[in-house]
């Protein structure tokens, strides 16, 4: 199981962890003993995970192993059933309280989880886009209904984030006349339009044909060699090669191996060493 060492740095790209203020370093993430059960089906048993500013973590695994629960809990789609996840070095989900001299831990409101949440985006295997709405339209929902943006300021944020992901000449197409992979990039474009300081991709390349897999993969990579903090759930092992600092194996919901993106290639595991030989 992960102990929470990672990389400090990626051989090829040289992106650091940012310090802190304070020049200590804090996690963007660390998650300690999470465990998540539905009913009866214990999805994740007991995962640690320290993830750094600034750095790429790829998650790999079987279907079922539990990746994107994690993620959904990064991002407070679950709650937890036991255990505690930090982003930035703050408790998610609850706070800590005195009564009666005691120590205890009382759940957020929902103003509380929403202002944790806006540190994070999230982009999913299905797109979501409004299919009523053109790209910009749907890249600007956000930065107007929460952000509480003017229509302007949220347009040229929009115009801004699509650009960044090679889309401005597509502005206002709607979702059915774009292809697979333009519309996932609309949906990164829409999850940087809220100015998020770590990204969580869930599977982002599945659903796409694969002639459109290396569009979006691009511009997973322009944000990694931007210093952009990323937790990446894929079956894209030639990604993980080149863009991760740290590389997570899951296998019935625990971290059956962890290391830096060498261990792709002289893993120590057998689970991992088979799940290899099957994706590559």
């Amino acid at each position: 199981m992960m102990t929470g060492d990672c990389m400090t740095g990626h051989p090829q790209t040289g992106r650091e962890p940012l310090p802190s203020a304070g020049g200590a370093t804090v996690p963007a993430v660390k998650a300690r003993g999470v465990h998540k059960a539905f009913g009866s089906l214990h999805v994740l048993k007991g995962i640690d995970m320290t993830v750094m500013p600034g750095t790429v973590t790829v998650i790999l695994g079987p279907s079922g192993s539990g990746k994107s629960t994690f993620l959904r809990l990064i991002n407070q789609l679950e709650t937890l059933t036991a255990g505690s996840i930090e982003v930035d070095g703050e408790l998610i989900g609850y706070k800590h309280i005195t009564r009666h001299g005691r120590d205890m831990l009382q759940t957020l409101d929902e103003r509380e989880v929403a202002r944790q949440r806006a540190k994070l985006g999230m982009v999913f295997q299905r797109f979501n886009l409004f299919p009523h709405k053109t790209a910009i339209e749907n890249v600007m929902e956000a930065p107007v209904h929460v952000l509480h943006q003017s229509r302007s300021a949220a347009r040229e944020l929009a115009v801004e984030e699509l650009r960044r992901v090679g889309l401005a000449d597509r502005l206002d197409y709607y979702p059915m006349q774009l292809s697979g992979g333009q519309q996932q990039r609309v949906a990164i474009a829409r999850a940087l339009a809220m100015k998020p300081e770590i990204m969580l991709f869930d599977e982002p390349t599945s659903a796409l044909d694969p002639e459109l897999v290396g569009e979006v993969l691009g511009v997973m990579r322009s944000l990694a060699k931007g210093g952009m903090t990323m937790i990446v759930v894929t079956h894209e092992i030639g990604f993980a090669r080149e863009v991760a600092d740290q590389v997570v194996f899951m296998d019935g919901g625990v971290v059956v191996e962890h290391g830096g993106p060498e261990i792709i290639d002289s893993p120590s595991e057998p689970r991992f060493r088979d799940f290899l030989h099957h994706v590559l």
